[in-house]
């Protein structure tokens, strides 16, 4: 089984229910306030508590994307997927556990926590780029 591929799809897809999740809060939110713009603040700050972490989660995902997955798309790109096969699932959960925990919460413990997975998935992918680089230097 190929790990890594698996790994990339469950981001994108966890990344794809965060945005609809985004979408139907938005819209939710516009009706429930009677709304008449349909303008956002990227941010998310204009939509208060909940709707903010949603969209700094969401967007979190995105800015993130490059050093998770980049070595991941290497990998498989390059037929060494099995560089990042034993690591991959632990990244994708290190992500989509930052993810919930910032939609749960901002609490200082809660931050650390989120930087915690963060560093998890950052030690992961500087791992597998110093083997990349190894392999193919």
């Amino acid at each position: 089984m190929n790990y890594t591929i698996l790994a990339l799809i469950a981001y994108i897809l966890w990344t794809m229910l965060l945005l609809l999740s985004l979408a139907g809060f938005r819209t939710f939110y516009n009706k429930a306030n009677n709304r008449k713009s349909l303008k956002f603040d990227a941010s998310g700050n204009d939509v208060g508590g909940f709707g903010e972490r949603l969209t700094r989660a969401h967007a979190n995902c995105y800015e993130s994307f490059v050093f998770v997955a980049g070595p991941m798309i290497v990998a498989l790109a390059t037929g060494s997927a099995a560089i990042t096969n034993g690591l991959a699932i632990y990244m994708i959960l290190a992500r989509l556990a930052q993810s919930i925990v910032h939609i749960a919460s901002v609490a200082n413990i809660a931050i650390i926590l989120r930087f915690v997975f963060f560093l998890v998935q950052f030690g992961i992918a500087a791992y597998w780029l110093i083997l990349l680089l190894q392999k193919f230097a």
